[in-house]
């Protein structure tokens, strides 16, 4: 799986990062940061909830 993030849609509510704190970061702005496009199985679930959660729609899990 692969994590795609459209950081330009970000609204900088940090929700990301706390479902899935190994994969995303915020930068000084509050914009999310992705840190690993291709997490590990255990972090996956954390993504999941990372795109069910995001305001802005800006988080994507893909099949590759």
């Amino acid at each position: 799986m692969k994590v795609e993030l459209e950081a330009e849609k970000c609204v900088a509510s940090g929700q990301c990062v706390l479902a899935a704190m190994d994969v995303f970061d915020q930068d000084d702005d509050g914009i999310a940061i992705l840190l690993d496009e291709q997490p590990a199985a255990e972090h996956l679930d954390g993504v999941r909830e990372a795109v069910a959660i995001c305001p802005a729609a800006a988080i994507r899990l893909v099949d590759q």
